[in-house]
């Protein structure tokens, strides 16, 4: 059996839903979880994350891009949230019966990937007749 470490803020975020994987497999992996808090409360430049800065500058991070979450299996690093996601349903068996279910399955991603992108960009959005748009 491998061993799984899943490196990401102490919060849900980009890593929930790996950690969601973990737990419905009932897999054991270790949930390395970084600090995260804010300077100015609700100001994202002012974020403090002090492991993840001394991993990025350590080159732990390199691997996934110096970006979080990364999951490492007996050693070797995986980044990106939705790569991690895929490698895990693989791995435990929830991609599917065969390939056209895999296919709909990573549609069925890709279609969330749409949905949050979606979201953040009329989040943005400060005029009030755009948003309503």
């Amino acid at each position: 059996m491998p061993t799984y470490k899943l490196t990401y803020f102490d919060l849900r975020g980009l890593g929930e839903t790996a950690r969601w994987l973990f737990k419905i497999a009932k897999v054991d992996f270790e949930d390395n979880r970084l600090s995260m808090k804010f300077g100015t409360p609700g100001d994202f430049s002012t974020l403090i994350t002090p492991e993840f800065d001394a991993m990025k500058e350590a080159g732990e991070l390199d691997a996934s891009m110096k970006k979080a979450p990364m999951l490492e299996v007996d050693g070797k690093r995986i980044g990106q949230s939705k790569a991690i996601e895929r490698f895990l349903a693989r791995e435990f068996g929830f991609m599917g019966a065969d390939s056209v279910e895999a296919a709909q399955i990573d549609q069925l991603c890709e279609t969330v990937i749409d949905f949050k992108n979606a979201y953040q960009k009329v989040k943005g959005i400060q005029d009030a007749t755009e948003k309503e748009a």
